[in-house]
């Protein structure tokens, strides 16, 4: 019982608190004349006439089915391997995941580097894909190999362990150390 009225007491005192404030509400709204430090310009402050414009961009994550399914991030432009794999490595929003979407890539997957050369996607990990049961490791190397084709790696996907190219699980059970997207076609949604 006394739990009871104690609960009851902290409840009353924080709704008369909650009334309470420290700042006085404004009858009329008055007008910021000067936004400080151009705020509201249109370059980036302190810069010479910077600017940063965004695109959004198709990273593929896990459905609910078990495919791949193209996901939008918002990305600075132009858009580029790293700034598309670092969407990766954060995995679904809180939408996603409510709907269903899973990244297969590990949560503390590391990227070290990645580049793109002659429309091949090279990518430095810090720890192998391996470690991943069978079906994780194709799904993760499936939403490697389509988010960079989205970038422009249309000739595959390389991937590095400590500088030794990784051999990469394919659908067909066959390892390789250069993917393509027609290899992960089949894990498409749709």
């Amino acid at each position: 019982m006394k739990r009871w009225r104690t609960g009851l007491g902290v409840a009353c005192a924080a709704l008369a608190l909650s009334g309470c404030t420290l700042i006085s509400p404004n009858s009329a709204p008055t007008s910021i004349s000067r936004v400080p430090f151009g705020l509201l310009n249109r370059t980036i402050p302190g810069t010479n006439g910077a600017r940063v414009r965004f695109v959004t961009q198709p990273v593929y994550f896990v459905d609910t089915t078990g495919h791949l399914s193209p996901s939008s991030r918002i990305v600075p432009s132009p858009v580029t391997l790293t700034s598309v794999v670092e969407q990766l490595l954060l995995g679904p929003s809180r939408i996603e995941r409510a709907a269903g979407y899973r990244s297969a890539l590990p949560t503390k997957l590391i990227l070290v580097s990645a580049t793109i050369r002659h429309q091949v996607a090279y990518l430095s990990l810090a720890q192998p894909l391996t470690s991943l049961p069978k079906a994780d490791q194709v799904l993760a190397v499936g939403q490697l190999v389509l988010s960079a084709y989205d970038v422009g790696a249309t000739n595959g996907l390389v991937v590095k362990v400590e500088g030794a190219v990784q051999d990469l699980l394919m659908p067909s059970g066959l390892r390789s150390r250069v993917v393509s997207v027609k290899n992960f076609l089949v894990l498409l949604n749709g």
